[in-house]
């Protein structure tokens, strides 16, 4: 896929996808022959994890932690001890995602108690 492809599928802007790329989080896997970005769903996948990381507050460091430990799951010749290794930083980073989104859900009901409020005075 093109990186526009890309983005319209991701909902990222081509703009943070080549930041990505300069960053080395999600590599393209190829270029075409014109010299443009060609990515595979695997590429895409890893963008969708940078894209699910972002509102839970996490940093650009912490998601190429997150990407490598995924890396070294999905790799079956990876040996057992970083295979250990990596799913105890996917453990820590699930209980800091699981505290977000339980930060966001008491975000979610103070606003929606708010658009109540709000209905109710509007007329």
């Amino acid at each position: 896929m093109q990186i526009g492809q890309v983005a319209a599928r991701t909902e990222l802007s081509i703009k943070t996808i080549r930041h990505y790329d300069e960053l080395g989080l999600v590599t393209p896997s190829a270029r075409s022959a014109g010299g443009f970005r060609l990515y595979t769903e695997e590429d895409v996948q890893r963008l969708l994890v940078i894209r699910r990381m972002k509102p839970l507050g996490f940093t650009l460091e912490e998601m190429r932690e997150v990407l490598d430990a995924l890396d070294v799951i999905a790799d079956s010749d990876a040996a057992r001890k970083s295979v250990v290794a990596a799913r105890a930083v996917l453990a820590v980073f699930h209980e800091r995602a699981e505290d977000s989104c339980a930060r966001l859900r008491i975000q979610l009901a103070y606003a929606e108690e708010l658009t109540s409020i709000l209905k109710t005075h509007a007329g």
